[in-house]
């Protein structure tokens, strides 16, 4: 989802990060990548001993099954879900508004987080990498303290399925399989096996606990057209453009899991609020929008060149840009006959030598909600987030007992 763009080319290829044609904002590298990125940013947080901002308004919980009404959340990958720090995260949100975890179940790797009874996964070795055997010991934790658990779930960047299903990758025209600047394999968005992969991954992540499913990488692969000229799409149909076929495999993921009954959102690049056109990579606002029950554009500053929306430094300029960038979401959704809430990622990493502490991290939120919205999503690869960015919950009142407490913290003050 989230590869940075403005950097030299010699830093892209030594780093292993990717371009969008015509400036649009990449999405997530391997999250190997961020780590070498951002590791002299921050040290491993003591969230009890953090200050936070105001305090957050109570609101009641949310029906059984249905997302809290305004979405706060951080995500998380699978690494840090599966270890230690997330009991550590676990004390940030119990004194903060957060309500909400984005948790890996198939990243950009392809391996999943927690071993998966789906044929497709068993037979590419897709549980070959299990960060989370005790999966449901930590959703039961998760539902114990009122957190909504959405599973997010990576499509068309998945190098182990195009390696085990070579019939549903993109292929080179010099032989074998494409790849992309950096050596990944990339599956065929033209595909529908592909996406009833991603769907059958999801309605089994609903059956194991969680809440909500998420689809990141709906889209075809960001390079040059000197790249591209070599990849075969051999599943596209005759005719067919690129923003339609994503269209299309869109809305069979999201007439598969109608029947589950829980929210469908999806992970669009930030630039699809403002883009004319497809960026390059078959996605539209208008196309897809209406198909989720939420979208995520990932408006994150640092993802933007220098002059847009007229301002000469975005990623020094969090307020302005997410601010003009929702705006334009606003604007468009506003023209839908069945407009989805827009929930942002937000940016909480540091990159370009611009720092994001609290200051910044809460600058985009007051962006979001000066705009009329209330859902947003905080991004860091590594899972560290600034407790002084988030608005507190509430002290319990004088003389409650230990169980009034966790009632009143967990349940009805859970935004």
């Amino acid at each position: 989802m989230r590869a940075p763009r403005r950097i030299g080319l010699a830093v892209v290829a030594a780093l292993g990060l990717s371009l969008v044609p015509r400036g649009a904002a990449a999405q997530q590298s391997d999250t190997t990548v961020w780590y070498a990125l951002l590791h002299h940013d921050e040290r491993r947080p003591d969230y009890a001993r953090q200050e936070t901002t105001r305090e957050a308004i109570p609101l009641p919980p949310p029906p059984p099954g249905e997302p809290p009404a305004a979405v706060r959340g951080l995500y998380l990958n699978a690494y840090v879900f599966g270890s230690k720090r997330f009991y550590d995260i676990l004390r940030l949100v119990d004194s903060t508004e957060i309500n909400t975890f984005v948790i890996d179940v198939k990243d950009d790797t392809g391996y999943l987080t927690y071993p998966s009874a789906v044929p497709t996964a068993i037979e590419i070795g897709a549980n070959g990498k299990i960060r989370a055997r005790d999966l449901h010991q930590r959703l039961a934790l998760l539902k114990e303290k009122g957190i909504h658990p959405v599973a997010r779930i990576v499509v068309a960047k998945d190098p182990l399925l195009a390696r085990g299903k070579d019939n549903w990758a993109v292929r080179d025209r010099r032989g074998g399989l494409w790849h992309d600047r950096i050596n990944t394999a990339w599956v065929d968005a033209y595909q529908d096996s592909v996406w009833i992969y991603a769907a059958d991954l999801a309605a089994e992540a609903v059956l194991q606990g969680f809440a909500e499913v998420q689809f990141d990488y709906l889209r075809f692969p960001d390079e040059p057209r000197e790249v591209l000229d070599y990849a075969i799409f051999s599943g596209k149909r005759a005719g067919e453009k690129p923003h339609q076929a994503i269209r299309r495999n869109v809305a069979l993921m999201r007439d598969r899991l109608a029947p589950l009954g829980v929210p469908f959102t999806i992970d669009i690049f930030g630039l699809t609020t403002s883009a004319d056109g497809d960026l390059g990579i078959g996605q539209v606002w208008e196309d897809l929008a209406p198909l989720a029950d939420a979208v995520l554009p990932m408006v994150y500053p640092s993802h933007y060149g220098r002059g847009a929306y007229g301002i000469s430094h975005p990623n020094a300029s969090p307020y302005a840009v997410v601010r003009r960038a929702l705006e334009d979401g606003v604007a468009r959704n506003a023209k839908l006959a069945k407009p989805p809430r827009i929930r942002p990622y937000l940016q909480a990493f540091s990159i370009y030598r611009v720092r994001y502490r609290a200051e910044e991290i809460r600058a985009q939120i007051k962006a979001v909600e000066d705009v009329g919205l209330q859902d947003w999503v905080l991004w860091n690869a590594r899972g560290v987030y600034p407790a002084a960015a988030l608005r507190r919950l509430p002290e319990p009142s004088v003389g409650m007992s230990d169980a009034s407490s966790v009632s009143t913290d967990r349940g009805a003050t859970r935004q």
